[in-house]
């Protein structure tokens, strides 16, 4: 462990590593680039000092790395204890970030990193699942009122921090960056879809073709998982409980029934829903021998390991991100990444393409919250329209694509209620 008054990283040495992976994800995030170019002159974010919490990764060292090229002071903490990448962490700390993240931190551990980054004073927060949010409000009111404003990246995190206005309790305004079209119907669909595979493969090396694989949640990380497997050539299901999500999928060509029913039935299961216990001990007293079960919504609360340990009788990693639990009965269930989000415990995350939009809807609302965030008052705000139009524009352009325009004429046509056949 490497340790300063700024900084608690697993190895320091890793730094030469990290920039490798730093200067490939740059390599794929041009949208990311084109804002750095452009906002390093101004230096929008001068004099603001940024308290981070999120998954500390190749693409989240671009942003890092952005938010300091336009003016901000930075310190950051990791927002999953499994999801750190060592050389990435490495690498910021060389470049003189302020970092209190490693891979395998136990839950103090884990909250003593958010406390240091709080400790830094910050004037804006940027979230991943809102546990910094709600520590700031629950153990340091005082400066959460003081804040200036804040962004979340997850669906998780904005469910919660709705609830938490709804009732009165959030303290400063936050927008919601998981919101923005150029974030969930990109990074949530395509990012969680192909890297949940790929955490999957990484942990097991199964041959998806021909298995039962069930999706528990069709919203649109749930969705991308869904359309992933199948083309992969896996049979799969989907269970949910919003009858709107069962039918879209039903729709979509998916097989939707109960976890209870599919079960019985499934080879591979992975939940994707924000809710706790989807997969609990009557689920797995059901699921056949060999069954593999994993994760990749934000919190672990999602499969009750807790009941599937009361029925094991010994529990064996047979692989990394691979324990076997061995039933009573002799049936073996094979449960990945320790029950948390597949796709960054057992791999690297979403590809850093889709990452560019989302992080560039972080950039902007950092700028926007530094110069607005005084005068908007506590709430949940969405991503201005424009702001996506725009991060799209910047992506296209980007990678040669061009798009027709309307004319004048379809302009006037779009608002003319006179028109008709």
């Amino acid at each position: 462990m490497y340790e300063t008054d700024r900084v608690k990283i697993a190895n320091s040495s890793l730094a030469e590593a990290g920039y490798k992976k730093l200067a490939w994800a740059e390599s794929r995030m041009p949208v990311m680039m084109k804002l750095r170019r452009q906002f390093e002159k101004e230096r929008p974010l001068e004099g603001q000092r940024i308290a981070g919490c999120l998954h500390v990764t190749k693409e989240t060292a671009v942003l890092v790395r952005t938010l300091v090229a336009v003016g901000a002071e930075v310190s950051w903490s990791g927002c999953n204890p499994l999801s750190t990448q060592d050389e990435i962490a490495a690498a910021l700390a060389a470049d003189g970030i302020s970092i209190f993240a490693w891979h395998g931190m136990n839950v103090d551990e884990f909250y003593w990193c958010i406390e240091e980054t709080i400790r830094f004073e910050p004037t804006l927060t940027l979230d991943d699942g809102a546990d910094l949010i709600f520590r700031l409000h629950r153990d340091h009111p005082d400066r959460a009122r003081r804040l200036r404003g804040g962004t979340e990246e997850t669906t998780t995190g904005v469910h919660r921090l709705r609830a938490m206005a709804d009732d009165g309790k959030l303290l400063y305004p936050v927008i919601a960056v998981n919101d923005a079209e150029t974030k969930w119907d990109f990074d949530n669909v395509f990012g969680t879809g192909q890297s949940s595979i790929d955490g999957i493969l990484r942990a097991t090396s199964v041959l998806l073709a021909g298995k039962t694989f069930v999706v528990a949640g069709y919203g649109h990380c749930g969705r991308g998982c869904a359309t992933r497997a199948r083309g992969m050539g896996a049979h799969v299901v989907v269970t949910e409980v919003e009858p709107i999500k069962a039918l879209r999928a039903t729709l979509d060509g998916f097989p939707v029934m109960s976890m209870e029913e599919a079960a019985r039935v499934g080879d591979l299961f992975i939940t994707a829903t924000g809710m706790k216990d989807v997969i609990v001990r009557r689920h797995f007293e059901a699921m056949k021998d060999g069954a593999i079960v994993c994760n990749t919504g934000h919190y672990d609360c999602e499969l009750n390991l807790k009941d599937l340990a009361a029925l094991a009788k010994g529990v064996e990693e047979l692989r990394p991100n691979n324990e076997c639990y061995t039933l009573e009965d002799g049936r073996r269930i094979f449960v990945l990444a320790q029950g948390r989000l597949v796709n960054l415990a057992a791999a690297e995350g979403h590809p850093s393409e889709v990452m560019d939009m989302s992080f560039a809807n972080q950039l902007l609302s950092m700028i926007r919250l530094a110069r607005e965030g005084e005068n908007l008052p506590p709430a949940v705000y969405e991503i201005d329209p424009a702001q996506d139009r725009e991060i799209a524009s910047i992506k296209l352009a980007c990678t040669g694509i061009e798009i027709d325009r309307l004319t004048p004429e379809q302009v006037a046509y779009r608002t003319d209620y006179s028109s008709g056949t």
